[in-house]
């Protein structure tokens, strides 16, 4: 214990001797200050900071997707923007389906559509186990599945109930799968070939959970890079893609917070920017020495920040409420408002920033000087990111409502509104003029997922 924690810890001591002066004296101060160091949640572990100089890295097999694939968190250019300019935009359980096919467990990441296949990471609480799914893209029968870890999940008290033991998006460079698990107190790595055989598995760092592990992993170059904001030792962690060694740990400060790191192309030159711990903060990607630091969001934030040209934006969260917009180029504020949205992440279409809050609020400003154009009111609670096709926002709600909306900053302009299942937490996969949905349907025991392809013509599923 360092000496502040002590001279607290005899406070503490004192106000109990006041209160419960009978049974106080039957402990010792040592006891006394085993409450207050453990009694908030498990003490943090030192963070072992890893610099391995670039000329010692090898390179991976280069990351080789298509431009109709959906490879990784927020698609192929990590901004939630579709390659393909047109997806349907009216749907039903009889409309629209192109097949439907059941989900094993639970999760909230998003589909990660790669070649002819489609990958997901799922869980069962009561088995106590995680896996990775796969299935046809052009049918959605289950081909694989593969269980990664056995035992080891959290306990409910270091859960959030509308979380689960299988937030990550699945990453793949279009030879190999990568996904992060929270399991046996660690953030744990893992790479499998697209057939579902594991390559190798490494433990990135120690972590305390408040309501679960929630970051997808980034490729950039030969790096699969992690967030493990906790507070029980907070760090960024890149491990090589084909060995699975840790090149680069980063200590960040240990607060309870939930983004994945992305990587943007500010000027030319790429920064790895992530959110949370009241910050946003840049870092070089290929070696994670940091860039620039801003204050501003808050101490907990679930987005992944957004980017156009030098200009950050970013929102949050808990307990604050703000959305702030960053030079990239000097770290410096451009422009903040009071509006959060905590869960989702923002999208950017042309000189305007468009986003959804948590209570279910659309909102539009513009990028650079921050002005709002429109502000309307959906129906929360909104977990899923937008997604932006062509001109047009996809927004979902967690009842699995979706409002379609044009990218206009003159007004809030309506398209069409649909309804699939009863559940909706993961964000939209498009790709191919597709539309790749996780959704559920029950409650309890009664509940069950269902992997969803919307195309353009309804056939019979099963």
């Amino acid at each position: 214990m360092t000496v502040r924690q002590i001279f607290w810890a005899k406070i503490h001591c004192k106000e109990i001797e006041m209160v419960f002066p009978a049974w106080y004296r039957t402990f010792s101060v040592t006891a006394v200050l085993s409450v207050v160091v453990v009694g908030c949640g498990a003490p943090s572990r030192p963070v072992e900071e890893i610099t391995t100089a670039l000329e010692q890295v090898d390179f991976a097999v280069p990351i080789t997707v298509d431009e109709h694939d959906w490879p990784w968190w927020r698609g192929p250019a990590g901004d939630n923007v579709a390659a393909c300019e047109t997806a349907p935009t009216k749907w039903s359980e009889s409309e629209n389906i192109v097949w439907k096919c059941k989900v094993s467990g639970r999760g909230h990441g998003s589909p990660t559509v790669v070649g002819e296949r489609i990958f997901l990471c799922t869980a069962d609480e009561a088995a106590e186990k995680q896996f990775v799914l796969c299935f046809s893209r052009a049918t959605g029968e289950q081909l694989w599945q593969t269980e990664i870890h056995s035992g080891g999940l959290p306990g409910s008290g270091g859960m959030h109930p509308k979380s689960s033991h299988a937030n990550c998006t699945v990453g793949c460079d279009g030879t190999s799968l990568f996904v992060g698990f929270l399991n046996s107190e660690h953030v744990r790595a893992t790479s499998l070939t697209l057939d579902g055989d594991i390559r190798w598995q490494t433990e990135l760092g120690y972590f305390v959970p408040k309501f679960g592990y929630a970051a997808s992993p980034c490729l950039f170059e030969s790096l699969a890079i992690y967030a493990g904001d906790n507070r029980g030792g907070a760090f960024l962690a890149a491990v090589h893609r084909d060995s699975g060694d840790i090149v680069w740990r980063k200590a960040r400060n240990d607060a309870d917070t939930y983004s994945s790191a992305i990587v943007a192309n500010i000027n030319g030159k790429p920064q790895l920017i992530i959110s949370g711990d009241n910050r946003v903060a840049a870092y070089d990607p290929s070696t994670g020495a940091e860039i620039w630091s801003c204050p501003g969001t808050a101490s907990a934030t679930c987005g992944t920040p957004v980017w156009k040209d030098n200009l950050v934006f970013a929102s949050g969260g808990h307990p604050e409420r703000q959305t702030i917009c960053i030079d990239a180029t000097t770290g410096n504020r451009v422009w903040e408002e009071g509006v959060k949205c905590y869960e989702q992440s923002m999208l950017v279409a042309g000189d305007h920033v468009y986003a959804v809050t948590d209570d279910g609020i659309a909102i539009c400003w513009d990028a650079a000087s921050g002005v709002r154009k429109w502000r309307h009111r959906l129906t929360g609670p909104i977990s899923a990111s937008p997604v932006l096709v062509g001109n047009l926002i996809y927004a979902t709600n967690e009842s699995g409502t979706t409002w379609i909306f044009e990218a206009n900053p003159a007004a809030y302009t309506q398209v069409a509104q649909n309804q699939l299942g009863s559940e909706s937490f993961a964000s939209f996969a498009v790709c191919n003029n597709r539309i790749f949905a996780r959704v559920a349907t029950g409650n309890h025991r009664d509940r069950q997922e269902f992997l969803y392809c919307i195309g353009d013509s309804a056939v019979e599923v099963e």
